[in-house]
């Protein structure tokens, strides 16, 4: 491989010619390298990346997945995968060469997680984004196989149980909520469902006073200190929710209170922790068990299913994707609406006169 040493400066240079997307024949140079090794790295890894061959390293191949998925996913979504990749994946395969991962790689790197004090849906999550990046290999940079197939998974994806809470046990836990922000938010987030995320994103101009609406349009995190506003992941997420009479009422006192609010900002100007550190403070005073701040999303869906609300209302209240989702999700909420389903069409059916003995009238 071309490197060559700088006699001036008493380091090594690379100088090689590659064919860029155009297919124009184009010179590369890098300078500043310690070792002579080091400059030939270079040049197999800038080569493998424009080749598209998964001749690289593990680390060049992530480099490559990060800047391809910046513009197709969430902040939060790249965030979180890319804190999995470092934190859990990049330590074990960072310096091996992508075609060179086997099978055994991935079940010692499993088997090195599995001996910590993690959860199963967290091995799971931590697996998923491996096998991610690697299929992306096989799709983009002609890699043969995907290695984590014939380790096998790690991991389970079964979830924390959900939990929900009935209208007595939130009227209950509200009692013990002294401050008003609190009291507002957690009214708003089990009478309507929306998520923690698009509760700390309502600003004033999203409640529709005449029409009892409020709209779901955006969403907020705070992703390393600073705090982000986004859109809904999917476009069935942006929706308008029909508000109870009371609930509006309760948005109202909260707004009128509010001091030196100015339009466009946050009604909630809080992080998720606020709302989880009240929940604590509430369901210690008032002796309810603790649910999550998701789980009064889960109590929402209870309810109207409860009120026999139909399952695509629900669906479009919550802002899923599809009702497939709504049914993964609370199907087992469902299981006596046969009895009911059954007691409904048995009520309809009158016997006709000659057919409840099974005999056939010939006349």
């Amino acid at each position: 491989m071309p490197v060559y040493k700088d006699e001036a400066r008493g380091t090594w240079y690379a100088s090689f010619y590659y064919t860029d997307w155009t297919g124009k024949r184009r010179l590369k140079k890098k300078r500043g390298f310690e070792r002579k090794k080091d400059g030939q790295e270079y040049e197999r890894e800038f080569l493998a990346k424009q080749q598209q061959s998964c001749d690289m390293t593990f680390a060049s191949l992530v480099e490559l997945y990060n800047a391809d998925m910046e513009a197709r996913l969430r902040l939060s979504t790249r965030k979180n995968k890319e804190h999995l990749m470092e934190r859990h994946i990049m330590p074990f395969f960072r310096e091996l060469r992508v075609n060179e991962i086997t099978p055994a790689h991935v079940r010692k790197w499993q088997a090195g997680l599995m001996a910590g004090k993690y959860a199963p849906t967290y091995l799971k999550s931590i697996n998923n984004q491996l096998v991610a990046l690697l299929n992306y290999a096989v799709k983009y940079y002609h890699l043969p196989n995907n290695p984590c197939h014939a380790a096998g998974a790690m991991g389970k994806k079964k979830a924390q149980a959900m939990k929900f809470w009935t209208v007595e046990q939130y009227n209950t836990f509200l009692a013990c909520v002294t401050r008003p922000s609190a009291r507002a938010g957690f009214s708003i987030l089990f009478w309507t469902g929306i998520r923690i995320g698009e509760l700390l994103a309502l600003t004033l101009e999203d409640f529709d006073f005449e029409k009892n609406t409020l709209s779901i349009t955006k969403s907020y995190q705070n992703i390393e200190g600073k705090d982000i506003i986004s859109e809904p992941k999917t476009e069935r997420g942006r929706r308008v929710v029909p508000l109870p009479e009371e609930l509006l009422s309760v948005a109202r006192v909260y707004l009128a209170a509010l001091y030196d609010y100015r339009p466009g900002e946050r009604l909630f100007p809080f992080t998720k922790s606020y709302f989880h550190k009240q929940m604590a403070k509430g369901c210690a005073a008032s002796g309810v068990e603790k649910i999550r701040l998701h789980d009064l999303r889960h109590s929402h869906a209870s309810l109207l299913i409860e009120m026999g609300v139909p399952i695509l209302l629900i669906s479009e209240r919550l802002g899923h994707e599809d009702v497939e989702t709504t049914l993964r999700t609370y199907g087992h909420l469902y299981p006596h609406r046969n009895d009911d389903t059954m007691k409904l069409l048995n009520d309809l059916m009158v016997p006709r006169v000659g057919l409840e003995d099974g005999v056939d009238d010939e006349g």
